[in-house]
Parts: C-alpha cells; structure tokens; sequence
C-alpha cells in the first residue's frame, strides 16, 4: 500500500476486533511516525501505548471520573457557536454516525451512550495517549497534529485501525494521575488502536469531504 492508497483507506473505526498487536509492531508503529516534521525540529510529543492491565486500569479510572474543568486552556474543543459551513458538517457528520447504529436524534441517553464509548477506546485492544509540554504554543499543536497523521497512515499501511480522539483531554488531570504523566507534560489527544471489526455496523461510517471549490484555489496556472 503506498501514500496515496492509505489516504484514500484511513478512516476512524470505532469498533475493534480483540486481536491485540505486537508489542514490536506497536514500538515500530510509534517510532516511525516520529519522523513527522516539526518546527525546529523540536519533536514535541510525548507518547504512551497501553495494552491489557494498564489499559484496563485506565478506563476504570476515566469511567468513574468527572471531566476535567478546562475551561481557561485553549485546543480543548469546538469553537463555541460553531458557524457554517463548519457547523453543517458537524451535524452532518454526527447524523451520518448514528444512523449506523439506528439512534434517532430524539434518542439522547443512546447517543449519550455511544459518546462515553470514547473512554472505552471503543473496546480496541490498545490505547494511546499523546501528551505534549503545556508551555508549547499553538505551532507545536499544529506539530502534534502532523505526528498523528503520520500515525494513522502508517497504521492503515500495516494493516491496523485507529481513531483519533480528543475525548481524553476532557480527563485530563485523571489521565495523568494514573499515567503518572511528568510535570509540564498534558494531554492532547488520545489514539485507539488495534484491527477493525468490519462486521460492525458503525465502520460502515464514511465521512464525506467538501467540494475543492469550497476550500481551495489555485492562481497563476
């Protein structure tokens, strides 16, 4: 598979076989991704890949916790009052989502259900945290942002599936607490990791992409 292939095969699953990878598979998968860019080469991600117990242990944790309030640090969320086009495609996406699992809109505690999914790692046999030094700034952001899709093609290459997921930053003292995670390290997003269920109804999900018009120009051509 080359660049091009695993870009048009990624997507987020959220349901997961219980075939755990390699240990070497997943060091390797990690390891390669950080030959990502970043400005200055400062490299600014911190990784943590968790299997069995220690995964388990985590989601004890998360399940029983309240969020963290955040409310004060920036790249927690939307922007609130979220404007078109962006707010169509949120609604649009989530929409297409819960239709593959048959929940009506009307259905709240269901959707409120398939959400705390999130803090399972929707059941993948292994789960990353990605932390970053809370000094760094909005380029190293967009730095960590390269690293993960880095990540994700890699892992499609070989045959694994992932969904990103910045759920975890909503649990984010308690995900430090129990990753023991170094001071100024935070957390900035969550990966699940492992091979897709592809009898699962919700992997059927394919988010759609707005026209090239929409978004892009080309000049001088």
């Amino acid at each position: 598979m080359n660049v091009s292939q695993a870009m048009q095969e990624r997507r987020s699953v959220r349901a997961f076989l219980p075939r755990v990878p390699g240990s070497s598979d997943v060091h390797r998968l990690i390891a390669d991704a950080a030959q990502s860019a970043s400005g200055g080469n400062l490299q600014p991600w911190r990784v943590t890949a968790l299997a069995g117990a220690p995964l388990a242990q985590l989601v004890a944790a998360v399940t029983s916790a309240e969020p963290t309030d955040d409310g004060e640090v920036p790249h927690m969320s939307y922007p609130p009052s979220l404007w078109d086009p962006y707010r169509t495609r949120r609604f649009k996406n989530g929409e297409d989502l819960y239709k593959t699992i048959d929940i009506p809109r009307e259905d709240k505690a269901a959707r409120l259900e398939q959400l705390a999914r999130n803090g399972l790692f929707f059941g993948a046999p292994v789960g990353v945290i990605v932390q970053v030094d809370e000094r760094m700034g909005y380029a190293q952001w967009l730095d960590l942002g390269i690293y993960l899709q880095s990540f994700m093609l890699l892992a499609t290459e070989r045959g694994m599936a992932t969904c990103p997921q910045g759920y975890w930053r909503r649990y984010r003292e308690t995900v430090e607490r129990v990753l023991e995670v170094p001071h100024p390290y935070r957390v900035a997003y969550g990966i699940a990791l492992g091979y897709e269920d592809t009898a699962a109804p919700i992997n059927a999900l394919r988010a759609d992409r707005a026209a090239f018009g929409e978004w892009a120009q080309l000049r001088g051509f």
